[in-house]
């Protein structure tokens, strides 16, 4: 009985050596593929297991680096890394189209049947590739209400979902409004769930190192965002053999 695999894959990217973590469904043929982004803090073995989880369910999936192997404990120090990040569009794109170019590469992946799944940073990164006019069948984040260059969303070539906590002190209420708008001005087949009472990261495991204001996580609604994006998937991206 083959199972499930999953290996290191290194590239470059925004200046960095990228070392993303490449998830295999069992089996030989060509599957749909999901990138997967990680929060700001980076990607660790949680993020990881969501590739597998993805690839259990029988898409090939990456998840992709975004600090060149880094993974930040320090929340100051992720900040000054991640928010020059998030105002500059086209070092987001560059570093979700070199990712993007590593699971189109994979013989696995059937390069027509692509989507897109992230948190935080990993999420900012995978809208601006829609804003960019890349082919995706989905994209689906959690806390990543981010808006971009004026008249880009109209290239959104995909249904676009997305969560965000109810508490959630740094996608508040305004945000929420100018992302819906953006979308909808775009005419993006677009959704938007409030988690209600969930804080920043409540789909992330606690780390007592990144612990701050306004972060915490709700194990329940981190499980219904799960299911939410893996019902995404399903719409968007079915696995057929």
């Amino acid at each position: 009985m083959t199972t499930m695999t999953t290996r290191t894959v290194e590239y470059p990217a925004d200046g960095l050596t990228m070392i993303g973590h490449l998830a295999l469904p069992a089996g030989v043929g060509r599957r749909p593929a999901v990138l997967v982004g990680p929060e700001g803090t980076g990607l660790n073995d949680f993020q990881r297991r969501r590739a597998d989880a993805l690839a259990e369910l029988g898409y090939v999936a990456l998840a992709f680096d975004i600090h060149g192997g880094r993974w930040f404990t320090d929340p100051e120090e992720m900040m000054a890394r991640c928010m020059p990040l998030l105002a500059d569009p086209d070092r987001m794109r560059g570093i979700g189209h070199a990712a993007l170019d590593v699971l189109r590469a994979e013989p696995r992946t059937d390069p027509d049947r692509i989507a897109g799944i992230g948190y935080g940073t990993g999420g900012a990164i995978l809208l601006e590739l829609g804003r960019d006019g890349v082919d995706l069948r989905a994209i689906g984040t959690v806390n990543a209400l981010t808006t971009g260059r004026p008249g880009e969303a109209a290239r959104i070539r995909c249904p676009v979902w997305t969560g965000v906590g109810s508490e959630d002190p740094i996608m508040p209420p305004a945000q929420r409004d100018a992302f819906a708008a953006e979308m909808q001005a775009a005419g993006v087949d677009w959704r938007l769930v409030v988690y209600g009472g969930a804080l920043h990261a409540f789909h992330h495991p606690p780390v007592d190192q990144t612990v701050r204001p306004g972060v915490g996580y709700h194990p329940r609604h981190a499980q219904r965002a799960w299911h939410d994006v893996v019902d995404l998937l399903a719409e968007c991206l079915p696995v057929t053999e």
